[in-house]
Order: structure tokens, then sequence, then C-alpha cells
């Protein structure tokens, strides 16, 4: 199941987020709302999943995604690698960004990532998160 947010008014300042909506999949459900919590109080809309299937229904009623962030190893029939690939063929060109409780160096070893992947490893702040989240945003958004 996903479940969509309102865009909070946001703190005072410039917020990381401009109500851009992150789908976040995350198949446990602690963090996955502590990310959503994050997200949402640095002023981005949320639309959640706990496992790959339900992410790529929540993408294909969501056009309004903006990023997909996403655990690498997730439960289920797609891992966040897996997950990724059929995201980017529903929607082209969508930006990805992973997260794992494991080294980089031990994800790419294994074979679940490539290297040069946008990744944050957890456990993260709500600085890192958004600010990543942000200048992945900002990155599609220049001109090339």
């Amino acid at each position: 199941t996903s479940t969509v947010s309102p865009r909070p008014a946001g703190p005072a300042g410039a917020p990381a987020g401009r109500g851009e909506t992150v789908l976040v999949v995350e198949d446990d459900a602690a963090v996955r709302s502590v990310s959503r919590a994050m997200l949402e109080s640095a002023g981005f809309r949320v639309v959640t999943a706990a496992e790959g299937p339900a992410a790529l229904d929540a993408l294909r009623a969501h056009p309004e995604v903006a990023l997909l962030f996403t655990d690498v190893v997730l439960t289920g029939p797609l891992n966040g690698r897996r997950l990724a690939d059929e995201a980017g063929r529903l929607r082209p060109g969508l930006p990805v960004l992973f997260t794992t409780g494991y080294t980089r160096d031990a994800i790419v070893r294994d074979g679940r990532v490539e290297e040069g992947i946008d990744l944050v490893g957890k456990p993260f702040t709500a600085a890192t998160l958004t600010g990543r989240i942000r200048d992945m945003l900002d990155r599609r958004a220049a001109p090339a």
C-alpha cells in the first residue's frame, strides 16, 4: 500500500524541499516513518511503500513523484536495484537515491548496486538526507 501526505508549511528560511514529491521505499516500518517525517519537515511531499511492487504501483498512481528513495535490500520480489531498473522503465530519468546499512564497498562487491550510484548510508541525519535529495533534484533541473 502507499500513502501520500500534504506538504506542511516549512520551517522559516529556505527548506530543502519545495513541495516536490519523494517516493520512500523501505521495508522497515520505523525507518520508513522516520524518513517520511524528516522529508515532510523539510518541505517535501512523501509517498511511501513497503516493498517493490507497491512502489511501482505508487509510481503509476503518482506522476508527480520527482525522486525515488529506496533501501538497497528489500523484502519481496524486487530488491532496490531491480526496483530502480523497473522504475526507470516506467519513468525514464527518474533520480534514485539508495540507502543501506552496508558499506558502499560491500554492496558494490556483492553486485547489489554499481559503483557511482547515489547512496546515503544508514543511519542518516535529516540534514544529510534532505541535502542529498535537494542536490539531486537541482542537478536534474540544471541545464546540461
